[in-house]
């Protein structure tokens, strides 16, 4: 009778032991899929020092574009703390979308054609205009033609600089510096005569507390920048993404972000553009 109780009391434990093993792998095949969504991460390309837009703060990242980026990202099936985001600084944003280094950029990404030869673009999703950012007690600038024989600055890959230079003031200096904060920085100190970029991005600096009363927007509808996400090649997220962005207007959820975003600088933003609608 007792080696028949052991018998049976070790069957029962090298039972318990092979369910234990098999859960065990269970898990491991898994890989944590029951608390992460399969424990994926999604890499969003975003500006990190664009106020208003795409901003890296201490407290995390924000901004109309981290705005749109996080509501697609939910609606393609994932959640923030699954959001991966990495500066796209505005020459490198091609490269990483052809390396694979993002699955999408929302970094204030204008559809141009020459930027449509290499990637694809889902939108647009904001249109905003070309415009100059200005000292405040500047009296000089009061049309794009007075920018002829100006300092103006623009970030290494915009083509904002080139655009005025082209068409309204070809004897303007251009001068590029690598982000919109060291413009800002040189139009403070006197070393450049205007920053210019799409009035969407100046406005949100110059909305900052602590620039408040020192700069002013020119007022110039120069061009149309028709805001686009940007995806690789041939990916099948493009329609995706669209359907999630018009998802985003339909809900408000598009309405919100502009105020969150751009209600402190009293910005006059242009009405959610249909997808597909590149003003030219």
């Amino acid at each position: 009778m007792k080696l028949r109780k052991v018998t049976a009391a070790s069957a029962a434990v090298f039972a318990l032991a092979l369910t234990a093993t098999a859960c065990g792998g269970d898990d491991s095949g898994d890989g944590g899929s029951s608390s992460s969504g399969g424990g994926e991460k999604i890499k969003i390309g975003i500006k990190y020092d664009q106020p208003g837009l795409g901003q890296k703060t201490p407290q995390g990242y924000e901004g109309f574009d981290v705005d749109v980026a996080t509501y697609v990202a939910k609606k393609l099936g994932y959640e923030e703390d699954q959001i991966e985001w990495k500066e796209s600084k505005s020459a490198d944003r091609e490269t990483m979308l052809q390396r694979g280094d993002v699955d999408f950029i929302a970094a204030t990404y204008s559809i141009t054609p020459e930027r449509q030869e290499k990637v694809d673009f889902a939108g647009p999703y904001l249109l905003a205009h070309q415009d100059v950012l200005l000292r405040a007690d500047d009296a000089k600038v009061k049309s794009p033609e007075d920018l002829n024989d100006a300092k103006l600055c623009s970030v290494t890959g915009s083509t904002s600089a080139q655009n005025v230079k082209d068409k309204l003031a070809p004897k303007a200096q251009l001068q590029n510096y690598p982000t919109y904060s060291a413009c800002l920085t040189g139009l403070q100190n006197g070393a450049i005569d205007a920053l210019t970029t799409d009035d969407s991005i100046l406005a949100g600096y110059a909305s900052q507390s602590q620039f408040e009363g020192k700069f002013k927007l020119g007022g110039f509808k120069m061009t149309n920048e028709n805001y686009g996400i940007g995806v690789k090649k041939g990916s099948d997220l493009k329609a995706k993404i669209n359907d999630a962005l018009e998802a985003m207007v339909a809900d408000g959820a598009w309405d919100k972000a502009v105020k969150d975003n751009f209600g402190p600088a009293n910005y006059k933003n242009e009405s959610a553009p249909k997808i597909g609608d590149i003003k030219s």
